[in-house]
């Protein structure tokens, strides 16, 4: 933070609203920021006190000179801002809800802060997207290469591209919101981020994780199939179950809010 004399909280927009005694952290994935949790906040609110913030990349930071993609080259250094945050706004014992790259930075940092987190809820995470011998992440190198040149060729064409295999294309506000967002980041920061993402293999953290969690994945997610999450299930050393949504692609909280508020309910012991 020594680029600017601000705090992290300002710096990331964080925020906490509503009620209770407990803290939940939302925590949006790639190319989005805090407002893809909107549908869902309403539900939240009225049983948690919720922290949103926007990751560095986002295009809702107003200091985008913070974001330095060759720290960020690891999820370590997102784990290190969400704990310095959470120090910062004084939580401990907090619900993380991580939606794709940020399941796995929640996992990093409950390994390095265990009593900052009561339970890990990962939507959509993935240790590894790459398919290897004896492990099914559901894409090929050769997609990824194909998609890191797309982005540097064309970036407008690809944001199109890739938000249709990320959002259910029968839901078109979804696919706008998601779109907004996108577009709104620094291009720039987009192929290392995409990197760091998409080639990252965290399997072995896994093992590691000791915080209760709950894995939610849906019913036909083309980035990240059943196999990834039963997989972690597997590897993860806390209690953790698989919960299963039904939705179309990557964003239930977008296109199948209420299924998975639903989840959420059942999971956490509260009623909508």
């Amino acid at each position: 933070m020594s680029k600017l004399e601000t705090s992290l909280q300002a710096a990331m927009n964080a925020r906490i609203i509503g009620s209770g005694s407990e803290t939940m952290v939302l925590a949006h994935g790639f190319g989005g920021d805090q407002s893809l949790w909107d549908k869902i906040l309403p539900y939240l609110t009225k049983h948690y006190q919720v922290l949103l913030f926007d990751w560095l990349f986002s295009g809702a930071v107003k200091y985008p000179n913070l974001y330095d993609p060759l720290r960020y080259s690891s999820f370590d250094a997102f784990a290190d801002d969400l704990i310095a945050l959470m120090d910062e706004l004084h939580l401990t014992s907090s619900v993380f809800v991580g939606h794709s790259m940020s399941g796995m930075i929640g996992c990093i940092a409950s390994i390095k802060r265990p009593q900052l987190f009561s339970r890990l809820i990962l939507i959509g995470a993935s240790p590894r997207y790459i398919n290897t011998d004896g492990y099914e992440g559901g894409l090929e190198g050769a997609t990824i290469d194909n998609m890191i040149t797309s982005i540097e060729s064309g970036y407008e064409n690809w944001t199109l591209s890739f938000v249709k295999l990320l959002v259910d294309n029968n839901d078109p506000l979804s696919v706008e919101h998601y779109l907004r967002c996108l577009k709104s980041m620094n291009p720039e920061f987009v192929v290392p981020l995409a990197k760091t993402v998409f080639c990252s293999d965290e399997r072995e953290t896994l093992e590691k994780v000791t915080t209760p969690c709950t894995i939610i994945q849906t019913t036909n997610d083309l980035v990240v199939p059943e196999s990834v999450a039963r997989y972690m299930q597997k590897k993860i050393k806390g209690e953790t179950t698989v919960e299963i949504v039904k939705a179309d692609r990557h964003l239930p909280q977008l296109t199948a809010h209420l299924e998975l508020v639903h989840v959420l309910g059942r999971v956490l012991g509260f009623e909508i």
